[in-house]
């Protein structure tokens, strides 16, 4: 049975619940074994996946930023992403990217919604992402 970890920054905690709550139901169905990690902010990810990178694998990681006034959301997005592919291409682990970027709160929200509207959770989207991976190997032909 494969082992997941969700890695939750809970800064902007209504939107990260809602992510997290649509990634653990679409994992309750794929029959893997979930833990979660809580971290403040998206820049603490890369630390809590690359401490836990043997026992899991694969991982989800979900947040948000919106930005500001100033360059910090290019700056964090950035070397965060940058970060978390790093890990999966050095280690060769698949890592769902559910981060959230948006431009305001309403943009989020849209972005974090149920599993019932038209437009994917994000978080969703990561979890799918993880799991195709997972799932699909070489094929014979």
């Amino acid at each position: 049975m494969k082992k997941i970890l969700i890695v939750n920054a809970d800064y902007y905690k209504d939107i990260s619940k809602n992510l997290l709550l649509s990634s653990k139901k679409k994992l309750k169905t794929k029959n893997v074994i979930i833990s979660i990690i809580n971290v403040p902010g998206i820049y603490e990810t890369p630390i809590a996946i690359r401490r836990n990178i043997k026992k899991f694998d694969g991982f989800v990681v979900l947040g948000c930023v919106i930005k500001g006034q100033t360059p910090h959301f290019d700056l964090i997005c950035s070397s965060t992403f940058n970060s978390i592919q790093n890990l999966s291409i050095t280690f060769n682990k698949p890592i769902g990217n559910g981060i959230i970027t948006a431009y305001n709160t309403k943009q989020a929200w849209q972005r974090c919604k149920s599993t019932n509207s038209k437009k994917q959770n994000k978080g969703l989207e990561a979890v799918n992402a993880v799991m195709s991976i997972l799932q699909n190997g070489p094929k014979k032909i």
